[in-house]
């Protein structure tokens, strides 16, 4: 079996055609897509259905719950047959809420988000969790994992210290990678995509240094994709 493209495409966009064109643009070099709030809200599973008409892909389906244990295991079996190979739960909401996505996903990797890439050390002092973000992700990962979680999603700086911490069968995900150059945007934490996979990641979470490219030519965001594929080689 063919291994799976490390990158990860952010689908950002809550049109149905951009989206279909972006991935239609990069299935050379990418396998797995993420769906999030913006496009699942406005379409919901029949948007994610004329997605998967354009192209079979793995789907990364990220909705980041967080509730009761009971209202997560109900949402998790509500898009179950959407067949997601990740379905993200905050990892924050404990270690009942998500075991109870796990019971209702024994199919789907159950990816337990630890401290989102917006957030530093400032914005947790302020939140009254007095620990580093490192520590704090640390503590989210092993407890997740313990309950069952399959993967997990991280900074790329904490990846290292988790995977040390939660062996090699969980997949790591990270977010806040920006190939050189790239601008940080919206993220706080960040590294270099061959970094973030040689410090223990095993997929990239990579939306605009790469759909950006979509306005200035279709080809333009092809190569660009090739490129950061290639250069994970």
């Amino acid at each position: 079996m063919k291994s799976l493209s490390p990158i990860i495409l952010a689908l950002d966009t809550n049109d149905v055609a951009t989206a279909i064109s972006w991935i239609e643009l990069t299935r050379d070099s990418v396998d797995v897509y993420k769906v999030g709030l913006e496009f699942f809200l406005r379409h919901g599973a029949l948007g994610l259905q004329l997605l998967r008409e354009s192209s079979h892909f793995e789907l990364f389906l990220d909705l980041k719950l967080h509730d009761i244990p009971n209202t997560v295991a109900g949402a998790v079996s509500s898009v179950a047959h959407l067949s997601p190979r990740f379905l993200t739960v905050h990892a924050a909401g404990g270690s009942e809420m998500v075991r109870a996505a796990v019971e209702q996903g024994p199919n789907i990797s159950i990816t337990a988000v630890t401290v989102l890439t917006s957030l530093d050390q400032n914005e947790l002092i302020s939140m009254g969790v007095p620990l580093t973000p490192l520590d704090y992700a640390l503590a989210l990962a092993k407890n997740s994992v313990a309950s069952g979680a399959r993967a997990i999603v991280c900074s790329p700086l904490e990846v290292e210290a988790i995977r040390q911490a939660v062996g090699t069968t969980v997949e790591l995900i990270t977010p806040g990678v920006r190939p050189l150059g790239a601008e940080a945007g919206d993220q706080s934490r960040v590294m270099t995509p061959l970094d973030a996979l040689s410090a223990g990641a095993n997929f990239l979470v990579i939306g605009r240094p790469i759909t950006s490219y979509f306005q200035k030519s279709p080809q333009a965001m092809r190569e660009r994709a090739h490129e950061i594929r290639e250069s994970l080689n």
